[in-house]
């Protein structure tokens, strides 16, 4: 087995620890549903890098790369539906009431978690370009499973911390101040991320 994990890891770092969707939906979700919020996110997430790491071991997102037209549609669908979620939080952060943690309230499901990672085109990229790199020669379907696994691991643990960090503040501090602050500059965060994605 040629996989290299020792060489993924350093790679992977600064994309799994750098804010981007799926840091800003974690947030919003311990804010608003708690840990079970929390899970929704990053089970769904979790879901998303297994769907990229699927994709790229049967050879579907070489053929995607390989079509413009269909890149760019899909490019298209992102870049909407992170602007959609970055509205909803900029919404949901400028009528933030009394935090209560309760998993029906949470704005994000674990389908809009799965659906903002599968459908960003960094994470495309990423998967495409920086992880083929260290799947071995082969580019077998179980490297790529185990690299998303390394992925998802480090990911969790990082949002984890964060989110634990984040929620013991609130015992701190006023609450709806809080989530104003967390969900109306993650929502401006994911519409950069989604304007941003139309220049380049």
């Amino acid at each position: 087995m040629d996989i290299n994990l020792t060489g993924f890891i350093p790679a992977l770092l600064p994309v799994a620890l750098s804010p981007g969707a799926s840091f800003t939906l974690a947030m919003n979700s311990a804010l608003c549903g708690g840990r079970k919020g929390l899970l929704k996110t990053l089970t769904g997430t979790a879901f998303g890098i297994y769907t990229h790491a699927i994709f790229i071991g049967l050879g579907i997102t070489s053929l995607l790369m390989a079509s413009p037209t269909l890149f760019s549609i899909l490019k298209i669908a992102g870049t909407a539906y992170l602007l959609w979620l970055g509205i909803q939080l900029i919404r949901s952060g400028l009528n933030a009431r009394e935090m209560v943690f309760d998993s029906s309230g949470a704005a994000v499901t674990l389908k809009d978690a799965w659906l903002a990672n599968v459908l960003n085109p960094k994470a495309i990229m990423f998967y495409l370009t920086v992880v083929s790199q260290f799947a071995g020669s082969q580019g077998e379907i179980g490297h790529y499973m185990i690299l998303a696994t390394v992925h998802i691991a480090v990911m969790s643990a990082w949002l984890i911390a964060v989110s634990k960090v984040l929620i013991f503040s609130a015992n701190k501090i006023n609450t709806v101040t809080l989530k104003k602050v967390v969900n109306i500059a993650g929502g401006g965060l994911l519409v950069i991320f989604s304007l941003s994605s139309i220049w380049h």
